[in-house]
């Protein structure tokens, strides 16, 4: 009788342990017949891992990749000066702004100018001579503008301007720009106008 009782012992336990190996084997069940594949693999964290968001680069002004917050550069950061174009007779000059600031800026939009105190507005700009980018400056660089003065007739009603004003669009401050020359420039009201700030004065874009 305890024989008999050993032996049904023993293999119910043997049963059931094949019946364990058997379910390891297939990896364990889910109750409806299909293979569990267990959790999501997880990082040291044990946070499931996720592919990071591609960063987007920033086209900056001039081309080049750098950062969205470039400052616009201010008349404190930039130096100012006026040169004769061609002449004579002087019908147009050019403005120079070099980055003085030892950091990068923009020089936004076309240099507001007002050359005579009886007009106190500033002078037209020409929007042909708009550049397709934005010009950021580098520390050291220059930026240039083309301004015309008057069409250069004998009759035309000009008047003399020695020195004159420069703001700078978004910038803060004012600029005053000694005009070239001993006797300075003469300018006509009714036909000046300036061009954008570029890298590079233009063909066709800056003959106005």
């Amino acid at each position: 009788m305890s024989a008999f009782r050993y032996r049904t012992t023993a293999l119910a336990a043997t049963t059931t342990a094949v019946l364990a190996l058997a379910l390891t084997a297939c990896g364990g069940d889910n109750g409806t017949g299909t293979r569990s594949e267990g959790p999501a693999r997880k990082s040291a964290h044990g946070v499931a891992k996720k592919d990071a968001p591609a960063k987007t680069p920033v086209t900056a002004k001039g081309g080049t990749t750098g950062s969205a917050s470039t400052p616009l550069c201010t008349t404190e950061d930039v130096r100012i000066s006026a040169a004769p174009q061609d002449g004579p007779p002087s019908t147009h000059l050019v403005l120079t702004a070099k980055n003085t600031s030892g950091h990068r800026c923009e020089m936004k939009g076309f240099p507001q100018i007002q050359f005579l105190e009886s007009h106190r507005q500033n002078i037209p700009s020409v929007a042909r001579s708009k550049p397709e980018a934005p010009v950021v400056l580098d520390a050291g660089a220059p930026a240039y503008a083309l301004v015309k003065l008057s069409d250069g007739g004998a009759d035309e009603d000009v008047e003399p301007v020695t020195a004159f004003a420069v703001w700078l669009q978004g910038g803060d401050g004012q600029a005053t720009v000694r005009a070239p020359g001993a006797e300075g420039i003469a300018v006509d009201p009714a036909t000046y106008r300036t061009g954008y700030w570029t890298y590079e004065l233009r063909n066709g874009a800056d003959d106005f």
